[in-house]
C-alpha cells in the first residue's frame, strides 16, 4: 500500500484546513495558523479557492495571488470567498451585497475572510453552538458599523460565516453565533 506524501505546499493547506475548522467550530478562539502576516490571506485563499469556486477581494494584490488557484474573480454580489486584508467604512458596501444564501441553500452564504488585530478596541460578547456559556473577544481594525452590519445579515440559516485573521491566528464567527457589542473604541 502506497502512503501519499505531502509537500511543504500541501502540509501548510491542510495545516491551514484544520485552523478553519476548528476556528469555525469553537467561535472566538483563536487558533494558530502555520503562517503570519499578509501571507496568512493568501493561504487560506489557496486553501479554500479552487477551480469550482468564485472569490473576491478589493485588493489588487491579493487578487492577482488568488488568480492563481483556478477560483474564478467575481463582484462582491455573486463571490462565494471574499478576502478583505482591511475592511474600511468604504468596503461596508462591497461588503452589504455579499450573498447571504437562501432558506432552501444556506450553504450559498458567503465565506467572508477580514484582516484585523486582537484586543484593545471593540469588546465582543459571543454565544452559540460551539460556545460553553458565552465567550469573550477584543477585535481592533474594524468599523463599528461592521458589527450592526453582521447582525442585519445574520438570520440563521441565512448569514456569512466570518473569518477574522490576525497575524498569525484565526477567530471563526459562524453565521449561528450571536455576537453583542458590549464596548466601542474610544
Amino acid at each position: 500500500m502506497t502512503v501519499p506524501v505531502m509537500n511543504p505546499a500541501d502540509t501548510r493547506q491542510h495545516a491551514t484546513f484544520t485552523a478553519l475548522m476548528w476556528a469555525l467550530s469553537y467561535p472566538g478562539r483563536a487558533t494558530r495558523l502555520p503562517v503570519a502576516g499578509p501571507d496568512a490571506l493568501t493561504l487560506i485563499g489557496e486553501t479554500l479557492v479552487d477551480l469550482e469556486t468564485s472569490f473576491f477581494t478589493p485588493d489588487a494584490m491579493l487578487t492577482a495571488r488568488l488568480s492563481h488557484t483556478g477560483g474564478r474573480s467575481l463582484p462582491a454580489d455573486s463571490a462565494s470567498y471574499q478576502f478583505y486584508p482591511r475592511l474600511s467604512r468604504s468596503d461596508l458596501d462591497l461588503l452589504a451585497s455579499a450573498p447571504v444564501g437562501t432558506h432552501v441553500a444556506p450553504d450559498l452564504g458567503a465565506t467572508i475572510v477580514i484582516g484585523c488585530a486582537l484586543g484593545w478596541d471593540t469588546r465582543l460578547r459571543l454565544r452559540g453552538p460551539g460556545i460553553a456559556g458565552t465567550r469573550e473577544i477584543l477585535i481592533a481594525g474594524l468599523p463599528d458599523a461592521f458589527w450592526s452590519l453582521r447582525a442585519a445579515t445574520a438570520r440563521a440559516p441565512l448569514g456569512w460565516d466570518i473569518f477574522l485573521v490576525t497575524d498569525n491566528a484565526v477567530l471563526g464567527l459562524p453565521r449561528t453565533t450571536a455576537v453583542e457589542v458590549l464596548s466601542w473604541p474610544m
